[in-house]
């Protein structure tokens, strides 16, 4: 019921993630009279969940938590089973996607999920475009204020997802840092470079924002403010680019010649910066997987949340990071 379409978007692409992911279960959390006619998909994989309460857009954490009990979202991330639970509409869900209120989403799903043993805070952590390869980066505005510890604990549940889902036994983690150099850097930087080096992980040292996405690591570590600011720089920065491109295009019939011949490269560079196939940011460190979609979501964008969450789910990532968050805090 979340984000700026609700049903609009994200039943329609309920519908299509379902056409493409042929094992796959949805059940839809919300208002049914709104919700069914808007499905047109295979009836057989779907259960709809009515909900009477929607938590609104601009609506305070704390007021979500007292007084939505009954919501759309709230009911969504009661379904969720612990780590290893089995998947079934009547069992309950592996996953909860949303496009809903980020703060709500973050407190109820602290509240009913808890953290795993181990883990003091819940991350947002996303795919993010490279060079040569995709980067992870978190958190991305769960935790606007970090301490060391917090840091860390990212550093090693961004290794365990990345080498879930992408099969590296060591993916390079970076500290996202205002330079390179051993010198550079606040306390906070400093204190969790020093820890870093100390653990198992394969730690490639600091990484400064013009090198996310240079291919240098997988994995980028950061406190939520930074992410979060990196990540709408990097969202606006394409948006400016590719709007200019097109109006430099469409300027006279020469240029609008030369874009047809150009066409092929520009999509290709589109699809490669469209930040639709990078939807979906998972809150890492629940009992139970939760993944938040940009509230402006469109259907392509809110199927790609969808699938995120299925390539997590059939990895079982809470799991991975409960067997493995002890052992590489070891130190």
């Amino acid at each position: 019921m979340g984000g700026d379409f609700g049903p609009e978007v994200t039943v329609v692409a309920a519908a299509r993630f379902l056409e493409n992911k042929k094992d796959a279960r949805v059940i839809l959390v919300g208002d049914t009279e709104r919700m069914r006619p808007r499905f047109d998909g295979d009836a057989d994989r779907v259960e709809f969940l009515h909900a009477e309460q929607v938590v609104e857009m601009d609506e305070s954490p704390t007021r979500a938590l007292r007084h939505k009990k009954s919501s759309s979202m709230w009911k969504a991330i009661e379904l969720i089973k612990r780590p290893g639970a089995q998947a079934g509409a009547q069992a309950g869900a592996q996953a909860c996607i949303s496009a809903g209120n980020t703060g709500a989403l973050l407190a109820i799903s602290y509240y009913l999920l808890r953290t795993l043993p181990g883990v003091e805070r819940p991350a947002l952590i996303t795919e993010l475009p490279g060079l040569n390869n995709s980067v992870y980066m978190l958190d991305l505005g769960a935790n606007i204020d970090c301490k060391a510890e917090h840091l860390l604990q990212f550093a090693v549940m961004g290794s365990v997802l990345v080498s879930a889902l992408t099969d590296k036994d060591k993916p390079r983690v970076g500290l996202l840092n205002v330079g390179s150099e051993e010198i550079k850097g606040n306390y906070l930087v400093k204190e969790v470079d020093r820890q870093l080096r100390k653990m198992s992980l394969n730690y490639v040292g600091y990484v400064e924002a013009d090198q996310i996405y240079q291919g240098g690591c997988d994995v980028v570590v950061t406190d939520g403010f930074s992410g979060n600011i990196s990540l709408k720089t990097a969202e606006g920065a394409a948006a400016f680019i590719m709007h200019h491109l097109k109006a430099e295009f469409g300027r006279n019939m020469l240029t609008k010649t030369a874009m047809m011949a150009a066409a092929p490269i520009l999509q290709r560079v589109k699809t490669t910066i469209d930040s639709r196939r990078y939807n979906g940011a998972t809150l890492l460190g629940l009992q139970g997987m939760v993944v938040k979609s940009h509230g402006n979501a469109d259907e392509v964008a809110f199927e790609h949340a969808l699938s995120v969450a299925y390539a997590e789910a059939q990895k079982n990532i809470p799991q991975m990071i409960d067997v493995k968050l002890e052992q590489m805090l070891a130190f």
